[in-house]
């Protein structure tokens, strides 16, 4: 398969465990990048239980084992799911598909314990669809003394960079990704790319969409309405905040760093209203932070991700950020991106970056000792 470009699907699911984002792209792997198809495959009621319930067991590395039985079962339904996913879409795209990206579904991350467990098996999904698959993507970074996270900076750049020379923006343009947890990446010159930054800035939907799924027969806070609807407490609010500090960017996060036990009480309105003003308040820190370097330049902030569907929560960072007079909030969708596949884009970008053996982790993005390609290949057709 020596060619300039390839073809990819690449495969998101997300810590809302709600289903798959399926995206066909064309790229070089490196400067090149085409957005072919984007599809989204919610999952069905008995899988979406299984896998919430069997993330709550898991807490330790232990727990791996403990369940591993059912971890074998859930195994093979999510790579079945996709499988029929990739069947699908491929008939819908004119040209053969190369290769896939397939992210799998993460149940524990701990990089302490150099451990980053997602579900799905590479070698039976290339051997369901015919096709190359790169899977595993964080264990060759978490090896190398990396915290498997975030791998998207390297995407996001290039994307970035698309956009500031099709819209003539010459300000740095950073990209803010809320899903389960925000990250944030603070883009660099391609000439530069050894030295993009790349972390994790503190909770993005889940505090929220846990507290929603215990205490109402909804997943999320669509469009942040409830949340809006509620009274922030402001003592509890200020409560979390001294109680809560990230005091180093370099670590990557887990949704699991995180509960909403600070909230337990309030109404559903109230405590959803606070706990959108705590994920504000973190998510402002870290583009204070990113910001810090270059405060007298105007930087524009992307946001892409499910978070950015929020409205209350998107109102609520710009509020915070109200006095920094140099930063521009924005949507990536109003740039031509559509902000919901964003991370599946990524990940079949990534897929053809560890086929060509190119780095998908530098020391800016993940803390890895020196730039890193990841993913490994499964041929099993």
């Amino acid at each position: 398969m020596e060619k300039k470009e390839f073809i990819c699907v690449g495969l998101m699911s997300g810590t809302s465990m709600d289903g798959v984002d399926a995206s066909i792209i064309k790229s070089n792997g490196t400067d090149q990048f085409i957005n072919i198809l984007d599809c989204y495959f919610e999952f069905d009621k008995e899988i979406y239980e299984k896998l919430v319930n069997l993330r709550k067991l898991i807490n330790l590395s232990e727990d791996l084992e403990k369940y591993s039985k059912e971890i074998e079962i859930l195994n093979k339904e999510l790579t079945l799911f996709h499988a029929r996913i990739i069947n699908k879409i491929t008939k819908e795209a004119d040209d053969k598909i190369d290769l896939v990206g397939f992210h799998g579904q993460t149940i524990y991350h701990n990089p302490k314990n150099l451990i980053s467990k997602q579900l799905g098996n590479g070698e039976l999904l290339s051997q369901l669809v015919n096709t190359d698959v790169i899977y595993d993507f964080r264990q060759n970074d978490l090896k190398q003394g990396g915290q498997g996270a975030p791998l998207t900076p390297i995407f996001h750049n290039l994307i970035s960079s698309i956009i500031s020379n099709k819209y003539n923006i010459k300000n740095p343009i950073h990209v803010l990704n809320i899903g389960g947890i925000s990250n944030l990446t603070k883009t660099v010159p391609v000439s530069e790319i050894e030295s993009i930054k790349g972390f994790d800035v503190g909770p993005g939907n889940c505090l929220i969409d846990e507290w929603i799924r215990n205490n109402s027969s909804e997943r999320y806070d669509e469009f942040g309405k409830i949340g809006r609807s509620g009274s922030v407490n402001e003592l509890i609010l200020n409560q979390a905040i001294d109680n809560f500090k990230i005091n180093t960017y370099t670590n990557s996060l887990d949704i699991k760093d995180f509960d909403t036990s600070f909230v337990r009480g309030l109404s559903l309105e109230d405590g959803c209203a606070t706990l959108t003003k705590f994920t504000a308040y973190l998510i402002a820190n870290g583009i204070k932070y990113c910001h810090s370097s270059n405060n007298q330049i105007k930087e524009n902030y992307l946001i892409c991700g499910g978070g950015r569907k929020n409205n209350f929560l998107i109102d609520c960072i710009k509020q915070e950020l109200f006095n920094q007079k140099n930063i521009n909030i924005d949507l990536i969708d109003n740039y031509n991106f559509n902000g919901d596949f964003i991370e599946s884009q990524a990940f079949g970008y990534l897929a053809i970056r560890s086929y060509l053996n190119l780095p998908i982790s530098f020391p800016g993005t993940t803390g890895c000792e020196n730039k890193v390609t990841g993913g490994v290949l499964a041929r099993n057709y």
